[in-house]
């Protein structure tokens, strides 16, 4: 480790796990211990393969019923296992060069919560009474004889007073044994969007002393990111904006939105970039959302959305299944399709592309650091550009994307810089077989125009200085 500067989740690829679906637990806590957590170890040479760096954890402490509504921050969800079978889970997952991230989840508890429990035995005589906004002359949907805030709503997760010091130390001090018994490396934080900038500010110093390279990641799903990341807050957030241009960019025929996103957020040329220079947690899908094999219209785009997901600025994030094409549809009434139990992984084409996306991340610096700008964007044509500059290392990478039916001769616009390029990889829809190309012998003279097949995706690296054959 390299202290501060240290900065290993900028150049990962993270790997979503749900615990409790992917492991087959029980809907409602039972209060059986069963080690259902160690099925992760049987996963981890499917990770290797896939070349993922991280392991980002959903909720895994003991809870009510879905994770979010925790009981115990200390103990491992019962129906997952005990707090040595998570460690071994961990320990293995460092051993094969992963680090692992897990679900902080502060806004809320759930009513199980020892210190909610005290307040429904002993009401205005219980000393956790200020750990929550109560109310003691109102009553709650279930009939506590008391009123207390809940979440957006949802009584059932019972909002913590993060003002309180009591509360603070008792979360502080809870993050402190995970770093010590898991040794993890970093928190997403469940609902950052709700929570107190003092709060933020005090986590992010903590977590800091506890490990100088302690990842802090928040969830928010829209407005002004600021809100939670930069100096002294959060170091990333969640891209829902581009989630969305993401997915919809495809549907509609119309790379423009996505375009527009990554232009407001990352252009280079902008010189309004809200974001150049951030690493923001990117995604296609996850727990709480539609899955993209499921949400596209046209199939033959799945593949053409991770490869532009992984060439534009962030941090790729993979949900557990999506990797080989696992479907799942959110419905209001539950969120149980999206968060299966799979026997054992699969591996399909899809599957090798994605290993061959994240393979070529590890090894051009260009595609985790560099700067970002549009060098064609159409309706259905995009080609964007990742350059690194600087006094170790030069790299300049193209990602071309045709989304269409119809074959597309693009040829670079006047001005640019384009020469001979490597081709890094190299994807068609109509070629059921093919491997990605990775040799220095794949070439291809963009200066002289190429046709990008239907259904395309390819990775250019051009020369640096002055282009030549």
């Amino acid at each position: 480790m390299n202290g501060q500067q240290d900065r290993w989740y900028e150049k990962s690829v993270f790997y979503q796990i749900y615990p409790l679906g992917f492991c087959g637990a029980p809907q409602e806590n039972d209060g059986n211990v069963t080690p259902r957590i160690r099925k992760v170890l049987d996963w981890i040479p499917h990770l290797k393969r896939l070349h993922m760096d991280a392991v980002y954890f959903c909720p895994v402490f003991e809870s009510d019923r879905h994770g979010y509504d925790t009981r115990d921050y200390r103990r491992i969800d019962a129906r997952l296992g005990s707090n040595a079978d998570f460690a071994d889970v961990c320990r293995a997952l460092h051993e094969n060069g992963m680090h692992v991230v897990l679900d902080g989840v502060f806004n809320h508890v759930g009513r199980g919560f020892f210190a909610f429990q005290d307040v429904l035995k002993n009401r205005e005589h219980s000393p956790y009474k200020d750990w929550f906004f109560l109310n003691f002359g109102g009553n709650s949907c279930f009939n506590d004889g008391f009123w207390y805030e809940g979440w957006e709503g949802h009584y059932e997760l019972v909002k913590l007073n993060l003002r309180n010091p009591e509360v603070t130390a008792y979360l502080f001090e809870s993050i402190r044994g995970w770093v010590e018994a898991f040794q993890i490396d970093g928190l997403r934080l469940d609902v950052a969007y709700c929570l107190d900038t003092e709060f933020l500010r005090k986590l992010r110093s903590f977590c800091e002393g506890l490990k100088p390279d302690f990842f802090l990641v928040g969830e928010i799903l829209s407005g002004d990111y600021r809100r939670i990341i930069g100096p002294g807050l959060l170091q990333s957030c969640t891209n829902y904006e581009c989630r969305k241009g993401l997915y919809s960019s495809f549907n509609d025929l119309n790379l423009f939105e996505i375009g527009h996103s990554l232009d407001r957020m990352f252009g280079q040329n902008n010189q309004y970039a809200l974001y150049k220079g951030e690493h923001l947690l990117s995604f296609v899908d996850n727990h709480d959302v539609t899955r993209a094999a499921t949400i596209l219209k046209e199939k033959r785009h799945l593949p053409l959305l991770y490869g532009l997901l992984f060439g534009m600025p962030g941090i790729p994030c993979i949900y557990y299944g999506s990797e080989w094409g696992a479907e799942g549809d959110r419905t209001r009434e539950s969120d149980a399709a999206l968060r299966p139990s799979f026997d054992a992984p699969e591996w399909n084409r899809l599957s090798d592309l994605i290993a061959a996306l994240s393979y070529g991340r590890e090894n051009c610096p260009a595609l985790s650091e560099g700067s970002y700008r549009h060098i064609l964007l159409q309706n259905r044509q995009l080609v964007i550009e990742r350059a690194l500059s600087g006094t170790d290392q030069e790299e300049r990478i193209w990602i071309a994307l045709n989304i269409d039916s119809m074959p597309y001769r693009f040829s670079p616009p006047a001005g640019e810089r384009a020469g001979r390029a490597e081709v890094l990889l190299s994807w068609t829809g109509a070629a059921e077989n093919q491997d990605p190309p990775c040799s220095d012998e794949n070439k291809e003279e963009l200066s002289k125009g190429v046709i990008l097949p239907p259904y395309s995706l390819s990775y250019w690296r051009l020369r640096t200085g002055q282009d030549r054959p």
